[in-house]
Formats: structure tokens, sequence, C-alpha cells
């Protein structure tokens, strides 16, 4: 049986891969923007903040979470959203070293 395209990679390189399919959309980096500036849980600001319908954050709530990039935990009728820290610092050092392996070399093509 052959190999899966993902097992011919590294964990590094397929982790960073899902997290940044995660993020790759304009909608998901604003909600983590919000998610951020607030430096608190967010429960339901981000319909009113974004202007996109409550179906469409929910959707992109729920790939980030799926990532583990957010955790959301229910209050009340609720469910407040904030930054997982450990993905987070996970995400910070895989990109950090990935973006930091490039070196400018004084000739190039």
């Amino acid at each position: 049986m052959g190999l899966t395209k993902t097992e011919i990679f590294t964990r590094e390189q397929n982790q960073l891969a899902t997290l940044l399919k995660a993020i790759a959309h304009p909608a998901r980096i604003a909600i983590l923007q919000q998610i951020i500036a607030a430096n608190a849980c967010i429960c339901g600001e981000l319909v009113e903040e974004l202007g996109l319908a409550q179906a469409t954050i929910s959707q992109h709530l729920k790939e980030l979470k799926n990532a583990g990039i957010i955790q959301g935990t229910i209050e009340g009728v609720k469910v407040c959203y904030c930054i997982e820290p450990k993905m987070w610092a996970l995400l910070e050092s895989l990109l950090g070293s990935f973006l930091g392996s490039y070196k400018n070399p004084e000739s190039c093509c």
C-alpha cells in the first residue's frame, strides 16, 4: 500500500500546513484579530464587529476551533471563544522557524 501524501512530510510541516490552512481566509484573520484585540473571550460581538452573517461566523469559528487555534466555553446560551495559548505558541514557533529559515543570499536568479 502506498504512502498518503502527508506521510512523506515531517510532523512540523504537516502541523504548519494544517494551521495555516485554518487561518487562510480573511474572515478568520479578522476573527482572530478581534479576539486578540479584546484580550478576553468573545461571546457574541463578532457579528456586529465584522458585519458577516451569524452562520458564516459560526462556520469560520468551527474551522478555527477544529484546528485548535481557538477554544470555546459555554456560558448560558452563548459560546465564548478565546485564543488557545498552547496552539498559538506552536503556530508562532513553527511559522517563526519557517520564515526565519530564509537567509537572503547575496545573489539569486
